[in-house]
């Protein structure tokens, strides 16, 4: 089981939040976020990445789902390997939130960047109806492989919301995971660069606050 940090309501949680986090940050890395969101039946629970070698920073050793081998288009840009190894231990934390009484259509996944990523990754093929799906800042990933999605999710809402000046994952490869998504996907673009930014946790808190009261 990954290593989470979380944040529980006062009373027992109605609702839970997965959010991961980004290439090379921590679980803790949103927590100032949470005031703003406004959902204080909801539990958050935020897992901390496994510490591999990343090829495009030189191999070094840092939190990452997954490897990133290059920055140039095509199906070898990830570690497919390991993004499925990092998904089903996400699906393990789905797994234990029902265990703890959370029926699946209570839990959203989310995630920032890379964790972003494995948040549209994993929601589209989980077994099991989710809430919604928080892509913010990312993309798809082996979209060779986006016909492995289930029934389960074909038409789990999703917020996409990505910095017009990202220049670190550029906006038009959030575009495609929107455009993946079709109709269910509300896109919204801001003008920050790869961070979250007032107006884009304001826009968030009122998507989550529809599909978790």
């Amino acid at each position: 089981m990954l290593a989470t940090l979380e944040q529980h309501p006062a009373a027992p949680a109605d609702s839970a939040i997965i959010w991961m986090h980004g290439l090379g940050a921590s679980s803790s890395d949103f927590l100032s976020v949470l005031p703003h969101l406004d959902l204080p039946s909801t539990r958050f629970v935020f897992p901390q990445a496994p510490t591999r070698p990343v090829t495009i920073n030189a191999g070094y050793l840092m939190p990452a789902w997954y490897d990133i081998r290059t920055l140039e288009p095509g199906p070898n840009r990830e570690d497919a390997a390991g993004i499925d190894a990092s998904a089903l231990a996400i699906d393990a934390l789905i797994a234990r939130e029902r265990a703890r009484g959370l029926a699946s259509e209570r839990i959203v996944l989310a995630g920032f960047s890379q964790g972003g990523a494995m948040a549209l990754h994993v929601a589209h093929r989980h077994a099991h109806t989710l809430a919604g799906i928080v892509v913010l800042s990312a993309y798809p990933l082996v979209v060779e492989r986006w016909g492995e999605g289930h029934p389960a999710n074909a038409e789990t809402p999703a917020f996409c919301a990505h910095g017009i000046g990202d220049d670190v994952v550029s906006i038009d490869r959030g575009q495609q995971g929107a455009a993946l998504l079709g109709d269910r996907a509300q896109w919204r673009d801001y003008g920050m660069g790869h961070e979250l930014c007032m107006e884009e946790i304001l826009d968030l808190r009122s998507w989550l606050q529809q599909r978790l009261r």
